[in-house]
């Protein structure tokens, strides 16, 4: 067995297998396992038998779902779930089918509860064994219609509330558990020790998922893959390409070649503080191609965000292709891999209704639709990560903390957040106010309370008065979201003195703008992003 199959089989031999019923919260179900340092996979909840049987589990958790198991149609949980002989949780749903599966009853609630409950705990269980709030009750999330009201055979009734008679249910014989709650969402105090609890306690899991180990993995498997061969990597700049960056140099060195096309349209001194990153800090051969004047001119009359995001993509693939050709002639040698920033989440949401559907290659700044003659071999270090897995691995290789924590940034940068025609004046503005407002964010401590915060260049004019003169002159919003997951998300509520601020710094330092407004949309009905 060579070194990378015996370190793969270390760090994800023991793991989890997560069916999909559907909920919102699946991804949190995936997210908290591997934070309790535990390797899982999520798929689809139908999925053929015969890859339940194949994927090695230690234990099977189904997640939550939309649907009544009553309903036509619904979703079952297959017969080869309960045949591995491991342990199982139900959550929510998962509950809901487990009983009707085994023959308990479950019926629509009278009272549909959503939001914050407490539960009483009446019987023990090995899942639930010393963890409490208070004496012998748990603070849980609830979501749900229907409700169990008959536990099965073998199952004993662990825990209720006053609407939610079967709140908990165990089987200690066969290690089957149920809740109705979820305990993957934060709001639930405990869900954290109950998870942890499962799949440590219960399904007899270690703690080798872990970003050192990760990183020892990947690095191995990425000379097994590469060997000594050339690759070739966009990068952006971004989290996920800085860390493929880091993972590649680590393991492969002087032969990867990244490209970073600077198109004009990205935030103040961005491309000098990347080039400095990996270039200058950390040794990392990067080409920085100045595409200012080709962006801006295939832009040029283009008002529609999505003609802007074609044109940006179709500019960015064209200038990648030219310079993979140039670096091929130069060196003599063909380069035959094509590294991309892919995550977890993609490949989740590629593979919803059935799996093996998954290989998609991301738009933005990761490069499809390559000509005929640039047919790379794709390499994708970070595609079984979640976002939150990707920063630890960058914090652990050394990338500084601003790049991996800075909140998200467009693919198509400034050109989305520039509304309508893109033309460089515009977004020489906005760089200069977007970076007033990342400055006092920080200074005012809320940089890292938002989850998304920026500035937008408005194409309309307003009079101001400077002095004892009159300015007509462009208008700048803020916008600053509070978020969990992108779904929905607020305003952020931030202080008056921090919005006044980032205002008049504006408008003193900045001659061209006459107004500053802040957008109080949140999403939905908006989105966070204006295009």
């Amino acid at each position: 067995m060579t070194h990378f199959a015996t370190q793969t089989a270390s760090i994800k031999q023991d793991r989890i297998l997560i069916l999909d019923f559907g909920s919102q919260y699946s991804q949190l179900i995936a997210r908290r396992v591997r934070e309790a340092g535990v390797f899982c996979e999520m798929y689809p909840f139908d999925i053929p038998d015969e890859r339940i049987r194949d994927f090695g589990a230690k234990g099977v958790i189904l997640s939550g779902g939309p649907e009544s198991v009553h309903a036509k149609g619904s979703p079952k949980i297959a017969d080869a779930v309960f045949e591995l002989g491991v342990p199982v949780l139900g959550i929510c749903y998962g509950m809901q089918a487990m009983a009707d599966h085994f023959g308990g009853q479950v019926h629509a609630s009278d009272v549909r509860e959503f939001g914050a409950a407490q539960i009483q705990v009446t019987t023990e269980c090995q899942l639930l064994q010393g963890i409490e709030d208070s004496s012998q009750t748990l603070n849980v999330w609830m979501s749900h219609g229907d409700k169990v009201i008959t536990a099965p055979n073998g199952f004993v009734v662990v825990a209720s509330t006053p609407s939610c008679p079967i709140a908990v249910m165990a089987d200690d014989g066969r290690q089957y558990y149920g809740l109705q709650f979820h305990p993957e969402v934060t709001h639930t105090l405990q869900g954290e020790a109950i998870l942890s609890r499962f799949v440590h306690g219960i399904c007899g899991c270690g703690n080798e998922w872990t970003p050192d180990n990760i990183i020892d993995m990947r690095v191995a498997q990425l000379k097994e893959q590469i060997g000594n061969k050339e690759v070739l990597l966009g990068l952006s700049g971004g989290v996920d390409s800085s860390v493929v960056a880091a993972l590649l140099h680590k393991a492969i060195g002087d032969k990867l070649t990244c490209v970073f096309v600077d198109n004009g349209l990205l935030r103040l001194h961005e491309g000098d503080q990347v080039m400095q990153i990996f270039a200058e800090n950390m040794g990392v051969k990067v080409i920085r191609v100045d595409a200012e004047e080709q962006f801006l001119s295939a832009l040029a009359g283009k008002i529609d965000p999505e003609d802007k995001r074609k044109v940006i993509g179709k500019t960015f693939i064209d200038v990648f292709a030219d310079t993979a050709r140039k670096l091929s002639k130069d060196s003599g040698v063909g380069i035959e891999f094509l590294a991309q920033g892919t995550i977890y989440p993609d490949v989740i949401e590629s593979a919803k209704s059935h799996q093996d559907k998954a290989h998609v290659i991301k738009s933005h700044h990761n490069v499809g639709g390559l000509p005929e003659d640039l047919q790379f071999k794709l390499v994708e270090p970070l595609r079984d990560l979640f976002k939150d897995e990707v920063r630890k691995l960058g914090i652990t290789l050394g990338l500084p903390h601003k790049m991996i924590y800075r909140h998200p940034f467009p693919g198509p940068g400034l050109g989305v957040r520039i509304l309508g025609e893109v033309k460089k004046q515009y977004a020489d503005i906005l760089r200069k106010a977007d970076a007033i407002f990342m400055q006092e964010l920080e200074r005012f401590d809320w940089y890292d309370k938002t989850s998304q915060a920026f500035a937008v260049f408005m194409p309309v004019k307003s009079v101001g008065v400077v002095g004892d003169g009159r300015r007509y002159a462009w208008v700048i919003a803020l916008r600053a979201v509070e978020t969990v997951d992108f779904m929905t998300a607020r305003f952020a509520h931030l202080p008056y003195e921090l919005i006044e601020t980032v205002s008049n710094r504006i408008m003193n330092e900045i001659k061209d703008v006459s107004r500053v407004t802040y957008d109080v949309s949140s999403k939905p009905p908006a989105t966070i992003e204006w295009e």
